[in-house]
């Protein structure tokens, strides 16, 4: 009975332990892309602030950097979640 009782616990704990390594996982994760992605917008509306006729550019190379940042924010989501259920 006891030997039941302890491998539940432990169970329980293991549990416990996957979610907090994905709460940790996913927040630390996100945490440098939304950075990244602040710091990359910030200087870009400053390029264009300085030269308002490069606005295209900046902004097509602004997007293609968003969207390369926001994937390691998607692959920290995805590892998180391997954690959790794997």
């Amino acid at each position: 009975m006891e030997a039941e009782l302890a491998l539940q616990l432990a169970n329980i704990n293991a549990e416990a332990m996957k979610a907090v390594a994905m709460a940790i996982a996913a927040g630390i994760g996100v945490l440098g892309p939304g950075i990244g992605i602040g710091i990359l917008v910030a200087r870009a509306l400053e390029a264009i602030g300085r030269n308002p006729e490069a606005a295209g550019k900046v902004q097509a190379t602004m997007f293609i950097g968003i969207a390369f940042t926001e994937a390691l924010a998607i692959f920290a989501i995805v590892i998180a979640f391997i954690i959790k259920f794997a």
